[in-house]
């Protein structure tokens, strides 16, 4: 049983690799791969020792907490998320959004993306 669980962790996190549609789709993949991994060795060990059981609720844990983290990088989330959708730039480890009455795009905090 535990092969099985472990084949299935290692399908969803190249699936989850593999996505192209944004944050929320891939975090979510990621998030239940590793959370039915991590499900599948607590049930294991803690309990009535179902490994089956455990990555079931670790992966819908996992999915749910990576869908809002990628929703959130995507700029779906939140209260400015009818205003505006914000991307997140890796390098600068910073939220930007772009303004259509501009045309130029803008950091979190007001000032001009350059």
């Amino acid at each position: 049983m535990m092969k099985t669980v472990i084949a299935l962790m290692g399908v969803g996190v190249l699936a989850s690799a593999c996505t192209s549609t944004g944050n929320t789709e891939r975090n979510a993949a990621g998030g239940a791969a590793l959370g039915a991994l991590a499900g599948a060795v607590i049930g294991n060990n803690v309990g009535s020792g179902s490994a089956s059981t455990g990555a079931a609720i670790g992966a819908a844990i996992g999915g749910t907490a990576g869908a809002i983290k990628g929703c959130r990088e995507d700029g779906g989330c939140g209260a400015n998320s009818a205003n505006r959708r914000q991307y997140y730039d890796e390098r600068a480890g910073r939220y930007y959004y772009y303004d259509s009455r501009a045309g130029r795009y803008y950091w979190e905090d007001g000032a001009p993306r350059y």
